[in-house]
């Protein structure tokens, strides 16, 4: 017997994020589904060395915002959650207050965890193509990265991550990733 998720419009998600008991709760609307962030400790701490690394760099050339796992921003009319987001200072030169930032990142991190959902994963790739966002899908099994960027073939970073068009001379070991 399958079962069926129900699909929420982007407004109910909009009225559902607002309501108090989910003030401290992180909830993405992806698909028409509501899907709830969880995380661990592990992935947070992956996901927390890139965000030092990439908030160190764009912070010390003057390139923009870097927003971490409490950083929502609206993609293609959906509500995504990336674990790191760089947004350039030319396309947002002032912070978003708002929820979610109606202003596509130019890089989203998603670091990925044992309860995320492929096929959501996917859509959500898609998605942040489609608003011109460059994406790496970090894989902390296999410990390496997948970058996305629109137009292009994916390619995979087992050594280096370099930041591409979006973070020029920006790079990081892999190794330096991935915690021991």
């Amino acid at each position: 017997m399958a079962v069926q998720t129900r699909r929420y419009t982007v407004d109910e998600f909009d009225r559902m994020a607002q309501l108090p008991e989910n003030a401290e709760r992180r909830l993405e609307y992806i698909g028409g589904e509501i899907v709830s962030v969880v995380s661990n400790s592990y992935s947070s701490e992956v996901a927390a060395n890139i965000l030092i690394a990439v908030g160190a760099y764009v912070k010390s050339q003057k390139l923009g915002r870097v927003t971490g796992a409490d950083g929502g921003y609206q993609i293609v009319n959906e509500r995504y959650i990336p674990d790191v987001a760089f947004i350039s200072q030319a396309r947002q030169p002032e912070p978003s207050h708002e929820a979610y930032n109606s202003h596509s990142p130019d890089l989203a991190v998603e670091v990925l965890s044992p309860t995320d959902d492929p096929r959501l994963i996917r859509l959500k790739i898609a998605h942040y193509l489609a608003a011109g966002t460059v994406v790496w899908l970090v894989n902390t099994e296999e410990k390496h990265i997948e970058v996305y960027t629109p137009g292009q073939p994916p390619k995979m970073a087992y050594e280096t991550l370099d930041g591409g068009a979006v973070l020029p001379v920006f790079s990081m070991a892999v190794k330096d990733i991935f915690p021991d």
